[in-house]
């Protein structure tokens, strides 16, 4: 069917939805708790949005490789700021995405190296199988106010379902897990920090778009769907949960539309997905920015706000 052969372009497209807030870069010494908070929670969605593009590439570039899904082979991917190199031949195979430096929609430059790989013998299609994506030198710079961020290290993903996302016509859903211990990252001030990552996306149709829904995956034994945590640029543990699953739909070009994190270390923020300038639930389609509210209590019991658009 037509869903079919669209799909990986559709999934191309999707690594397109990317935080783009525009605001003044913070000093990694700054001890305002409101100055902090604002600038982590516009650095953990840089880098967990950054991560899913380059996700939704990799899913893109393994499912039009029969060597890789076990199944047909797709038209070849494209992807417009970069190449891609495929070895099936060596064990691991492996999947070399080089990106150029472009920019592809105006909103973000990659220039990097992004390595897929997948034991001989394991087939994309079938449950529990698994990838592991190595980042090397991925430095992502934001357009809007060239604030950039290097990725580093690697994450595995695994088709926890089983199923391939170009025929998801004819199934409920695909979960994929995505699980880091070593994801690098170095801000623009040139601090680094190493952060965990556990991520489950749930993809679906409506009416014959695209729906994915992201929560997080890990547990402390205090909080559940923890997506992200360690130390933030301010040297600062901290612990990131989606407290209401995180949606981007193809028929809102690929906009993340609505959810909800929490920011937790040594004060605590909120951060509200898919409103309009004025802070409201925003429809769909929308057109321009959409925004995000971060809300944050200090340790005193102080609290403020802000609107910045993504």
């Amino acid at each position: 069917m037509q869903l079919n052969f669209r799909l990986l372009s559709v999934i191309t497209l999707a690594s397109f939805t990317t935080f783009t807030a525009c605001k003044k870069d913070s000093s990694s010494t700054s001890t305002d708790p409101s100055v902090e908070l604002t600038a982590h929670a516009d650095d953990q969605s840089e880098v967990s949005s950054q991560i899913d593009a380059v996700v939704n590439n990799a899913d893109a570039a393994v499912e039009s490789s029969a060597a890789y899904t076990g199944k047909m082979q797709n038209p070849p991917v494209s992807i417009c700021d970069a190449t891609v190199a495929y070895d099936s031949v060596s064990n691991p195979r492996t999947i070399t995405i080089t990106y150029n430096g472009n920019t592809c929609n105006g909103a973000y430059t990659r220039a990097g190296v992004v390595t897929i790989s997948m034991a001989q013998g394991t087939q994309w299609k079938n449950q529990g199988a698994t990838v592991t994506v190595a980042y090397q030198n991925l430095k992502i710079v934001r357009v809007a106010d060239n604030k950039s961020i290097t990725i580093n290290g690697s994450h595995t993903i695994t088709n926890v379902s089983g199923g391939l996302l170009w025929n998801l016509a004819t199934l409920p859903s695909i979960t994929h897990v995505i699980n880091s211990d070593n994801m690098s990252i170095t801000f623009s001030d040139n601090t680094q920090r190493t952060w965990h990552v556990a991520r489950r996306r749930v993809f679906t149709l409506s009416n014959n778009q695209l729906v994915i829904t992201v929560t997080g995956n890990y547990s402390d034994g205090t909080h559940d769907g923890i997506a992200e945590w360690g130390i933030n640029r301010f040297g600062h543990a901290f612990t990131t949960t989606i407290t209401q699953p995180l949606v981007i739909r193809q028929d809102c070009n690929f906009r993340l539309t609505s959810g909800e994190v929490k920011h937790e270390g040594f004060a605590t923020a909120t951060a509200t997905f898919g409103l309009d300038a004025s802070g409201n639930p925003t429809s769909c389609p929308g057109t321009g920015h959409y925004y995000f509210k971060v809300a944050w209590t200090g340790p005193n019991g102080a609290s403020a706000n802000a609107i910045l658009p993504y």
